[in-house]
């Protein structure tokens, strides 16, 4: 019996594998020189073969992550993502096995997804990444120096700038919503509702431009013609009623209603006050 190797001393130990490597396949072997092809060509119809190949890989991954509230052919589209990013990123010099460097890629993809899909309020990915970092920061920065970290103390061990750092803090109330059903605080007497305590549009805000620009029309009009307008589209007389209030002829009423009728019509275009 030959002595075991020993550590240390003049001679290296021999290192045993401890996993077996994967029986080789026609499909394996199809993966490993397609994907050494792809390095050297890019080649969409190789990448896309390099897809077909690893499919189960990301099938399997997928169905980790069922019953989570997805779809799960959602959640396999979105493992075919992280499986087009391995395929972009494997270096076959490597000698790796795909499937290994792929897995962590593919889940890795899946994770954001359901991460992304948990924030009441969409937010981009990179300002959600930043947030993660500057929260651990955060705490990291906190139990070595005793108090809550700055801004800035936070930016410079990250690398970010106060405004990166401003920007990650202020999209993290996204993650969660308020029911306009809420009330108030348990310790309050106040037993409305947020909805009910919300300013509500003033309808007649709209009528507030309308109204000054109609004002200044009207102040370029008669004293006769403004209470001819008056009596007839506010009281909504006819316009007899009208010539018998003021003393005039009916024709006299329609000539002079007619003539501040244009004069406004020409003052507001085509458009009809409100």
């Amino acid at each position: 019996m030959s002595p075991s190797p020993r550590r240390g001393g003049g001679a290296t130990a021999t290192r045993e594998r401890t996993l077996a490597k994967p029986a080789r396949t026609p499909e394996r072997e199809e993966t490993q020189r397609l994907l050494r092809q792809y390095r050297k060509t890019r080649d969409p119809k190789d990448r896309d073969r390099l897809v077909d190949l690893n499919s189960d890989l990301v099938h399997y991954i997928a169905r980790r992550f069922a019953n989570r509230g997805e779809p799960l052919e959602d959640i396999e589209q979105v493992g075919f993502v992280g499986l087009i990013q391995a395929i972009e990123r494997f270096d076959p010099s490597l000698e790796n096995e795909f499937s290994t460097f792929a897995t962590p890629t593919i889940a890795g993809e899946i994770r954001r997804y359901f991460r992304d899909r948990s924030w009441a309020v969409r937010v981009p990915r990179r300002l959600q990444e930043n947030l993660v970092r500057v929260n651990s920061a955060s705490q990291q920065l906190q139990n070595e120096l005793g108090r809550t970290a700055t801004v800035a103390e936070i930016g410079e061990r990250l690398g970010m700038s106060p405004e990166e750092v401003l920007a990650a803090l202020e999209v993290s109330p996204a993650q969660h919503t308020v029911s306009l059903e809420s009330t108030g605080p348990a310790s309050s007497d106040d037993t409305s509702t947020l909805g009910e305590r919300l300013g509500r549009e003033d309808e007649n805000l709209e009528r507030v431009e309308a109204q000054e620009m109609l004002e200044r029309v009207m102040s370029h009009l008669t004293p006769r013609e403004r209470q001819i307008l008056a009596l007839r589209f506010v009281d909504q007389l006819p316009q007899t009623e009208v010539a018998k209030r003021l003393g005039i002829s009916q024709m006299h009423v329609s000539r002079l209603q007619r003539a501040a009728v244009d004069h406004l019509r020409h003052e507001f275009g085509d458009r009809p006050p409100t």
